[in-house]
């Protein structure tokens, strides 16, 4: 059966028409086994290790890559586009996309492809957010090869298949706008309402469509910021209109709790810092905001990114609430979780493992400096009209036991360049997709990083 690319419906003024480019030898080393029998896909192993290669077209689909602008480190760059990824077919609703599978006209004068390194980060850090109830791009497949990628050196060439209901960002708006192209404006805009937003069409379409963007936005920076999750490169253009996290380089969750933590060392400004996250996404609204002003009045617009913050300081606090097993709400919560979180950065604590601590008061280990504040945590807990297990269980269910360190994507990305060894990646896979469980025997996996991942360096190339 012939299958189609709804993004076409758009027309060549979005996207260009592309060929993959086979990689050396290339073979399957990890499946995402529930995705692929969620979306039915009926492939055997061999016939998914040609597709994701792209070897072989998926049902018979011409591959495209699309054309967006953005604003990277704040600066305007007005043609980006897809430069290594491709959508290569559309089933049961969602895309998929090969990232690495070569060159495109938007690639400026890049490689086109990807290495094994950052295949595996982002294969797993799909998971690891889904795990966490974070909207998130997913993960089918990781190909690996013998094909050389060069980067600061030589290292092999990968492509990750991903899936997500639209590839679509504020970058696509950005493009056709700063190109004075309202009617290509207003078409993309009545394409995302007609396939992703159809309960919002009729009157006032184009502003509940802004609305629910800054909603969804909100959304994902609460998550992110609740469970420590840095981006790094929070540019317009690895924005998305349905509010999913995507376009993973140089992400980090944090150990030690810093708000002002920098997971990208390419950002020598700190403009991504972990702290100043919420407030980029802001600006990034307002950048698509100035996009769509030929379709929403500015008074509008801007009382439409007036709901930002609420919507975040809501979303998170419920959250971070949850996380403290706080069910009703009392004056004086916040400043009680502010203090704590304060505490952890004076002393450098673990931020994963010190919330997970939470559920086990009579088993303290953070230090005498924290006496005073459990002392008034223990007198707020009591007001809670929970039974301590039942407490416990809620806090369980937000504070995760494992996340993706580092050190422990690290140990994978070894095993699997150096040995041809995935099975480090499968256990992770396991793991990140469950991470509120206690899974038996696997309790290392908890472990803060050891002295040798102390300096473990992220950057775009990432």
């Amino acid at each position: 059966m012939t299958s189609s690319l709804k993004f076409t419906e758009l027309g060549e003024d979005y996207f260009s028409r592309v060929a993959t480019q086979e990689l050396k030898n290339s073979h399957l080393i990890h499946i995402n086994k529930d995705l692929q029998a969620s979306l039915e896909i009926k492939l055997s192993n061999e016939e998914l290790r040609a597709v994701c290669s792209g070897e072989e077209k998926f049902e018979k689909v011409e591959p495209i890559a699309s054309v967006y602008a953005g604003h990277q480190f704040g600066y305007f760059v007005p043609q980006l586009g897809d430069g290594r990824s491709c959508l290569i077919g559309e089933i049961k609703g969602y895309e998929l996309s090969l990232k690495g599978a070569g060159t495109t006209p938007f690639s400026r004068g890049a490689d086109g492809r990807a290495v094994l390194r950052s295949s595996i980060r982002e294969y797993l850090c799909s998971i690891a957010m889904e795990g966490l109830n974070i909207a998130t791009t997913k993960c089918l497949a990781i190909v690996a090869s013998d094909s050389d990628v060069y980067r600061e050196h030589v290292e092999s060439g990968s492509i990750v298949t991903r899936v997500f209901e639209s590839n679509i960002r504020f970058g696509h708006f950005e493009f056709f706008a700063a190109n004075g192209q309202t009617e290509n404006v207003k078409k993309l805009a009545d394409f995302v309402l007609e396939h992703y937003y159809p309960q919002l069409k009729g009157k006032n379409c184009y502003l509940n469509l802004f609305k629910k963007i800054v909603q969804t936005t909100a959304s994902m920076i609460a998550g992110w910021q609740a469970q420590g999750f840095a981006h790094g490169v929070m540019n317009t253009d690895n924005m998305s209109i349905l509010g999913l996290t995507i376009d993973y380089g140089p992400f980090s969750f944090m150990e030690n709790y810093n708000p002002s933590f920098i997971c990208n060392h390419s950002d020598n400004q700190g403009r991504y810092s972990f702290e100043r996250q919420p407030g980029v996404a802001l600006w990034n609204l307002e950048r698509l905001a100035d996009s769509l002003k030929n379709l929403i009045s500015e008074t509008d617009l801007k009382d439409a990114l007036a709901e930002y913050q609420p919507t975040l300081i809501k979303e998170y606090s419920a959250l971070m609430r949850r996380k403290f097993g706080l069910l009703r709400n009392i004056e004086g919560d916040s400043e009680l979780i502010n203090d704590f979180l304060e505490l952890l950065s004076i002393n450098k604590k673990d931020y994963h493992r010190s919330m997970r601590q939470l559920t086990s008061l009579e088993e303290q280990s953070l230090g005498a400096n924290f006496n005073s504040w459990f002392k008034r945590y223990y007198e707020r807990v009591e007001k809670e009209d929970e039974k301590a297990n039942e407490r416990n269980k809620l806090m369980n269910s937000v504070n995760p036991k494992y996340v993706l360190r580092n050190y422990l994507a690290e140990v994978a990305i070894r095993k699997a360049e150096d040995l041809n060894d995935y099975e480090e990646i499968d256990t992770l896979f396991n793991l990140l997709k469950s991470p509120f469980e206690n899974h038996e025997g696997f309790e290392a996996y908890d472990n803060e990083a050891p002295d040798w991942a102390q300096n473990l360096e992220l950057s775009c190339s990432s």
